[in-house]
């Protein structure tokens, strides 16, 4: 089975393509298992989400099109939700809905994956850095809110990376992840963005894989054309790395599946 769990809407104030034209591309490209999962609402950084007003509006067009289209597609409503202390939203978090993506976007105030924020890389110790962020994907991992890490080396997109072992600093992080009984997704988009690979690196899907943590997929598209992107390549490559199974979710039950 083909599965696409982490994909936007024009809700977010940053994608293109409404929520049918994603499915339509979705059934072209014969996924068989798609989810919306748009960025959640909160009192932070709100230009780039929808407001807490259009979240019923957004869960009634994704459950509209998961009924006109149960024939096609299976289709799946979940958010994807900033891990940013002080903001987390218990009108989130308490949602019916099939899955939470959990994501680091920010450290402190400075969104790094913004190129708006660029200028903020200079003068930051690399490893530092990612020590801080790997301590936050650790921390949301803790809170077991949520069923899937997102893009777990984010921090990579402009090739920012550490002069330490990525993996060796992500140790902690990964522990907490298997603890909360998390997946890792592989995330596309890495290769669409200056560092042209996918999120998390094969290292991190190697300590992943050691850690007994499930992987997912998703092609974090904001755009119909990126529906699918890479999705093949990267299903294929888990299966190379030994991955036995990938996980899908219903109703915030993980349910795994053979390659």
């Amino acid at each position: 089975m083909v599965i696409d769990l982490h994909n936007h809407t024009p809700l977010c104030n940053h994608a293109k393509g409404s929520p049918l034209e994603f499915v339509q591309k979705a059934v072209e490209k014969k996924i068989d298992l798609f989810g919306f999962s748009d960025h959640a609402p909160m009192n932070f950084d709100q230009a780039y989400r929808m407001s807490f007003d259009e979240m019923a509006r957004y869960e009634e067009e994704i459950l509209e099109l998961k009924k006109a289209f149960k024939a096609d597609i299976k289709i799946r409503l979940a958010y994807e939700v900033d891990y940013l202390p002080g903001f987390i939203d218990s009108r989130v978090l308490d949602r019916e809905v099939d899955y939470l993506i959990g994501s680091v976007h920010f450290i402190g105030g400075w969104g790094f994956d913004n190129p708006e924020f660029l200028s903020d890389y200079h003068g930051r110790d690399p490893d530092e850095t990612w020590s801080e962020y790997f301590r936050l994907i650790g921390e949301m991992a803790k809170t077991k809110h949520f069923n899937i890490v997102g893009h777990m080396d984010l921090l990579k997109v402009f090739n920012f990376k550490p002069s330490k072992d990525t993996v060796r600093l992500a140790m902690k992080a990964l522990e907490e992840i298997r603890k909360a009984k998390m997946a890792i997704e592989i995330n596309a988009s890495g290769l669409r963005k200056p560092v042209g690979e996918q999120y998390p690196s094969n290292e991190l899907l190697a300590a992943a894989l050691d850690f007994g943590i499930p992987i997912t997929f998703g092609s974090d598209a904001h755009d119909v054309s990126h529906i699918g992107f890479h999705l093949t390549e990267n299903m294929r490559k888990a299966k190379e790395l030994g991955f036995k199974e990938y996980a899908y979710f219903e109703e915030r039950q993980m349910k795994l599946l053979n390659f």
